[in-house]
């Protein structure tokens, strides 16, 4: 099972990505490891996570939603039923 997310950072940017492995690239992001945007500014919380059953469809919907405007994704996010648990 593949993953699209979004992260909250400390200043209140949202960052979208793509995983297979939720926990591992949560805690790759918070040790500075997760990729250049999260490097510098550090994420605060996952707040939203989505299931695809294929890396291609993922990385489909990653590319889609990091086109979104930012009131695109916080509606996103507003209207997700299916909150992240705490990874």
């Amino acid at each position: 099972m593949w993953y699209v997310y979004i992260l909250e950072t400390k200043d209140g940017r949202l960052y979208t990505g793509a995983t297979n492995d939720i926990p591992r690239r949560m805690a790759e992001h918070k040790d500075g490891k997760g990729g250049r945007f999260t490097r510098s500014f550090r994420f605060k919380r996952l707040v939203y996570t989505e299931e695809h059953p294929t890396k291609s469809a993922a990385l489909k919907r990653e590319k889609q939603v990091q086109g979104w405007t930012r009131r695109e994704k916080l509606a996103l996010i507003k209207d997700d039923s299916n909150q992240p648990k705490a990874f």
